[in-house]
């Protein structure tokens, strides 16, 4: 089973589409209520993280990696502190541009990539980087694969990036359940 967290209007073939009133991921009650008799092998949020504080997001990170099957992951894309775009800065901020029917008003965080990997390793996750900007501004790719979690706001799949110029961009990241071999076993 594959679950889109706080999926809006994103529908994709082979993934259950959740929102918030379904499945808030602060509540453990909620994992439970879902997902007790089958886990899913995969979690898919697209700018979900940004909209909790960091406590909230390793709890959640923590209830994600809770209910998964091992070996499953989380791929996450949040907005990116370190892409230098005035534009995109002032519409990702804190509270976004004061308006309380945008999306960016509820936002509590602007996650750097460093951030935003502690907080899953946090979780107890393997995480690896797939797309973000690093302290200087400049843009690192990973090729991933969209059938694993097609996330919108990316290099690849927003019209507002071409090859000479980035209009839109995402800290991408998959963050791995691994199974932990005890030695008591």
């Amino acid at each position: 089973m594959k679950v889109i967290i706080g999926a809006g209007n994103t529908n994709y073939e082979g993934w259950i589409s959740t929102q918030e009133n379904e499945l808030d991921i602060l509540k453990k009650e909620d994992f439970e209520r879902k997902f007790s008799k089958e886990k899913p092998c995969a979690f898919l949020a697209e700018h979900v993280w940004e909209h909790m504080t960091i406590e909230d997001g390793i709890k959640a990170a923590k209830n994600c990696y809770d209910y998964l099957e091992d070996g499953g992951y989380i791929r996450v894309a949040v907005p990116d502190k370190n892409f230098r775009n005035e534009w995109y800065q002032d519409i990702v901020k804190v509270g976004g541009n004061g308006d309380p029917s945008h999306p960016a008003f509820t936002h509590k965080i602007v996650y750097d990539y460093k951030t935003l990997v502690s907080v899953f390793e946090q979780a107890g996750f393997e995480v690896e980087l797939l797309e973000y900007c690093d302290e200087n501004g400049v843009f690192h790719y990973k090729y991933w694969n969209e059938k694993d979690g097609r996330i919108g706001r990316s290099f690849r799949f927003d019209t507002r990036n071409s090859e000479k110029r980035l209009g839109m961009v995402s800290i991408i990241i998959d963050a791995k359940k691994v199974k932990r071999i005890s030695k008591y076993s």
